[in-house]
């Protein structure tokens, strides 16, 4: 048996290690297999929180099932490393997680982990390899037609996490809360035959100050990526799935797995749209809520 060795920085009761291999680690997870046929160029998820009672694992796991591509991105905060400082939290439906993105990486598909905030820790780890995942603290995407995106998690345009990261770590307690509220709010929902509704979401929206404040964060990281010559830039963060043109530069943010249940893929001819993924009916058995449509304002290359 290998050693024991902490996972993204967090050693669990007992010191098991949540990542098999660690880094440069070519112990297999699993006997090798024929390559799975991409039918996406790349997917771009971020903000699924595992460790948290709030990560939706179940819904995560089936999207990636039905959503092989040739390039994953992972944009921050996979992992709650300021929940699990103050909880040990961690079912086999995380493992799980783990263990099909290490699967993704054995069988061909470049998966690439840019940390955020909650997971801070990986950021030393820039430009090594963990199981064949690549860490950058931030990374460039191509698209098949020619747009350089700037892919980061987006922490940085966060005043709050800046200038009072006491008042994040308040902040995300609070939001714990409401999550704990939406479950129980939505088991009742389930159980009256009503559709999931994010209670979180609702009060963001309804609040100006946070309406305020998201679109600052949105227009601040489309200016940055302008100045730094991108077409685009891809983030997470602020667990609002979005992708418009702002002052003529694409902003795309891929939401969270914590609410939204939302990702960014990009087709093979280049076109890039939002998935809504929903859990629907019993066992968790999750659904598109309609028929992938392209968002529109997406730019062509300059």
């Amino acid at each position: 048996m290998a050693p024991p060795r902490a996972a993204f920085g967090v050693t669990p009761p007992g010191g098991r290690s949540l990542w098999p291999g660690g880094a440069g680690s070519t112990a297999p997870l699993e006997e090798a297999s024929a390559p799975v046929a991409s039918s996406l160029r790349a997917v771009f998820i971020s903000d699924i929180h595992l460790g948290t009672p709030g990560c939706q694992a179940d819904a995560l796991l089936d999207f990636l099932k039905h959503h092989p591509s040739d390039t994953l991105y992972l944009v921050g905060d996979i992992v709650d490393g300021w929940q699990m400082r103050r909880r040990w939290f961690w079912p086999q439906s995380h493992n799980d997680v783990v263990q099909k993105l290490l699967r993704r990486a054995r069988k061909g598909c470049r998966v690439v982990f840019v940390p955020g905030n909650h997971d801070e820790f990986a950021r030393q780890f820039d430009g090594m390899h963990f199981g064949g995942i690549e860490v950058a603290n931030e990374a460039v995407h191509t698209t098949a037609d020619g747009r350089n995106l700037w892919v980061i998690h987006g922490d940085h345009f966060d005043g709050v996490i800046q200038c009072a990261k006491w008042l994040a770590h308040v902040g995300d307690w609070a939001y714990g809360v409401t999550l704990e509220l939406n479950r129980h709010f939505n088991r009742i929902r389930h159980k009256l035959g009503m559709p999931y509704w994010s209670l979180s979401q609702y009060l963001k929206h309804k609040v100006k100050r946070a309406v305020s404040h998201v679109n600052d964060f949105e227009r601040a990281v489309a200016a940055e990526a302008r100045e730094r010559g991108y077409h685009g830039v891809v983030c997470g963060h602020i667990h609002r799935p979005e992708m418009r043109t702002i002052d003529g530069t694409l902003y795309a943010n891929d939401g969270d797995w914590v609410e939204s249940l939302s990702a960014l893929v990009e087709h093979q001819d280049g076109r890039l749209e939002l998935v809504h993924w929903h859990p629907m009916g019993h066992g968790g058995l999750t659904l598109p809520l309609k028929e992938p449509q392209a968002v529109p304002g997406v730019l062509a290359p300059a």
